[in-house]
């Protein structure tokens, strides 16, 4: 084989193993289509388990939830980019902003789906994923949300062999990700991160609440 295609070849397994082990890959592509409004007989929940790919897909597929969408919370950076909060210097993480209907699903059930569908007591990790971005965050819209947070954590507490180290958190502002981000997992099915790490979380969801599932 000549030196050039060896090179390639080389580079190619290089990105493929870099993309199966981490959620921070930044390919660029095509924006998806545009998100519909919500209205005001709808709430938002925001939290941040790990990856926004696969938290994306799971509370997109709940009964009752009318959007769902990744981005950035918690930080104080103006228009923070993947790129930056990737790099583990600010405050942001990877999180997605849920808009539901509480007439159908309720904020305690968002609750018992985000603390089943990741590790709530490893700081700054969520599977293979490593940094600040992505520890584990409630970011509460009002205070019926922070109460309702700090009683269900309270309440499961005793259920894990290490403590909760979930960050409970105002919401102040959201940022939504980059437009190829949106539905990355619908749109990129054989990617390698999502193969090998998005696919079997979203399965396990289906599993643990399959009475959720629209």
């Amino acid at each position: 084989m000549a030196r050039k295609g060896m090179l390639f070849l080389a580079a190619t397994i290089a990105v493929t193993v870099f993309i199966v082990i981490s959620c921070n890959g930044s390919e660029k592509r095509e924006a998806s289509p545009p998100i519909t409004q919500d209205d005001s007989t709808l709430q938002h929940a925001t939290f941040a388990l790990g990856c926004f790919w696969h938290s994306e897909e799971i509370f997109l597929e709940i009964k009752g939830v009318k959007n769902a969408l990744p981005g950035y919370c918690g930080g104080t950076e103006p228009d923070p980019s993947y790129e930056l909060v990737g790099s583990g210097s600010t405050r942001y993480e990877e999180s997605v902003d849920v808009t539901y209907d509480p007439s159908q699903i309720s904020y305690q059930k968002l609750l018992q789906v985000f603390f089943a569908e990741h590790d709530p007591t490893t700081p700054d990790r969520a599977g293979p994923d490593e940094g600040p971005q992505y520890r584990s965050a409630i970011f509460y819209h009002n205070a019926v949300q922070k109460q309702e947070s700090e009683a269900y954590m309270h309440e499961i507490a005793g259920k894990y062999s290490a403590p909760i180290v979930t960050q409970l958190a105002p919401f102040t502002k959201f940022y939504r990700a980059e437009d190829y981000h949106l539905r990355y997992f619908r749109n990129h099915p054989d990617q390698g991160y999502i193969v090998g790490v998005t696919k079997p979380e979203v399965e396990k969801f289906r599993r643990d609440f399959p009475e959720l599932v629209k």
